[in-house]
């Protein structure tokens, strides 16, 4: 195989990742994927005048490496789909194409991604976008959003419904165009670089932020210092504990059991709460900073973070015992939203909706970074991609973050005062960063200029990898279960529409 070989959190030459012949890219890289150790991270087009460097990463999970390649294609060229030989694929083609004009002999379903300003057709647009239809007198069709009936962000759902039975949902996302890619060109501080990353979504403000300021370090060529690290990961796990369980609230919900959804939803307060104590924010904004930390983590802070746990965690075992033994609430969940193990490979899922299916997908264990690769992590692993499962992953990820904590804090790095400099990017480099957020794997990919300058970044959420799931695993449910179904998930919009 011709490609480059790197590890998480690592930067190269440009010139080092090897330029294939298409029809050679395109073998390569499907072929990885008959085995199920390799998944696509990242697979995307990079603007060089007339034509496009297409750049695909493919993750090694059994060995701890990320092998990358590229081609040369021009605009509007028609290709064979690599989506043809692996559903996988589908998305970043069908994020190519739109941004690109790149066209496929063979691609299944090449529709809009996100509609953005700059897409290389601008008749597409959202009202046009071509839904799936079936034509029949028996069934109708169900319109959900874009203005959601909540508090979060603009999707639009179109189910096909015979009675009350879901036949096919598609999702339809891009309502936002938010362009913070390009905004990581236009800004050139790195205050307001690290800003954007903090906003890439809301709810995931400690995994993307540390993902962007891992990247930047190592394009500085700096070594981040013990006391960053536990910073870093400590704030992931608390994030990862705050989001499980309010997820668990609105589950509950969903499904009308008051009770857990009015527990869950008071025990995620004091936990995001601590967040405000340690940074002033109750998200973990302004904590995470490359090169540097404003506010470090202490001996003081110790006791309060410990109290906080110790509260919190005989109050969540209580009403987890209550809502997972309840016939009421099992009812609900066991065998709803299912996704099966090779719908869940085939598509390339990632994090909690990959582990759900029996795929040991974790950041943490196979591609560790901070504090983790001393941590010897077990991802939580289920096996029957319902409901069911991803409530117990959150259950048994929060038990579990709740002890990494403790252990954690057994040991605290001091803070260093004699930190060094930061320093600048190199130049004409590529470099590639991962973390696993509570939902899973976040990936930002950087390329720099002859001077250093940042020529092209690449964002990627696990929810880009993990929307198709939760439109197949609501087939043959009833349109009741839906809303469970999809807080089971809590996928991302704002992390889509970047």
């Amino acid at each position: 195989m011709e490609n480059t070989v790197l590890k998480n959190n690592q930067t190269i030459p440009l010139a080092s990742i090897p330029v294939l012949a298409y029809e050679d890219f395109l073998e390569q890289n499907t072929s990885l994927l008959a085995d199920e150790r390799y998944h696509c991270v990242s697979n995307y087009g990079v603007p060089q005048g007339g034509k496009v460097k297409l750049l695909c990463c493919i993750a090694d999970d059994a060995e701890g490496n990320i092998l990358v390649s590229s081609a040369e294609v021009g605009r509007n060229q028609t290709l064979p789909s690599f989506t043809a030989q692996r559903l996988a694929f589908h998305k970043f083609e069908r994020e190519i194409h739109e941004n690109f004009g790149i066209g496929y002999t063979d691609h299944p379903w090449l529709k809009p991604v996100r509609f953005p300003h700059d897409r290389a057709t601008g008749q597409s647009t959202i009202a046009n976008y071509p839904f799936f239809k079936i034509d029949s007198e028996e069934l109708h069709e169900v319109g959900v959003g874009p203005i959601h009936a909540g508090i979060i962000e603009p999707g639009h759902f179109r189910f096909i419904c015979n009675g009350e039975q879901i036949l096919h949902l598609e999702i339809q996302l891009g309502y936002q165009h938010r362009g913070i890619e390009p905004l990581f060109l236009e800004k050139k501080k790195l205050l307001q670089r690290t800003t954007l990353a903090e906003s890439i979504a809301g709810d995931t403000v400690a995994g993307h932020t540390t993902a962007f300021v891992n990247l930047w370090e190592n394009l500085c060529g700096y070594q981040a210092d013990e006391d960053l690290q536990f910073a870093r990961t400590l704030a992931l796990e608390l994030e990862r504990i705050a989001v499980h369980t309010g997820d668990l609230s609105a589950i509950c919900t969903d499904i009308a059991y008051q009770l857990g959804s009015s527990v869950f939803g008071r025990l995620r307060t004091p936990v995001i709460n601590f967040f405000q104590i340690w940074c002033g924010n109750r998200f973990a904004k302004s904590l995470i900073r490359a090169g540097k930390n404003h506010v470090p983590f202490n001996e003081t802070l110790a006791p309060q973070l410990l109290k906080t746990l110790d509260a919190f965690e005989p109050e969540f075992d209580e009403m987890c015992e209550e809502t997972f033994t309840l016939p009421s609430v099992l009812a609900r969940f066991e065998k709803t939203g299912v996704v099966t193990h090779e719908q869940a490979s085939s598509i390339g899922t990632v994090g909690m909706v990959a582990r759900m299916c029996g795929i040991s997908r974790d950041v943490r264990a196979t591609h560790p970074h901070d504090f983790y690769a001393g941590m010897n992590h077990r991802p939580i692993v289920k096996h029957h991609g319902d409901i069911y499962s991803r409530a117990q992953i959150r259950k048994e990820e929060i038990r579990q973050s709740i002890d990494y904590i403790r252990r954690l804090l057994e040991q605290i790095p001091p803070e260093n005062k004699a930190r060094k400099t930061l320093g600048q990017p190199v130049a004409n480099a590529f470099s590639i960063s991962m973390t696993e957020g509570w939902r899973g794997e976040i990936c930002h990919c950087a390329i720099t200029d002859e001077r250093g300058e940042l020529a092209h970044y690449k964002i990627k959420d696990p929810s880009f990898h993990n929307w198709l799931a939760l439109a197949l695993a609501v087939r043959n449910n009833e349109i009741s279960d839906f809303p469970a179904s999809n807080k089971s998930f809590d996928l991302s919009y704002c992390g889509h529409d970047l």
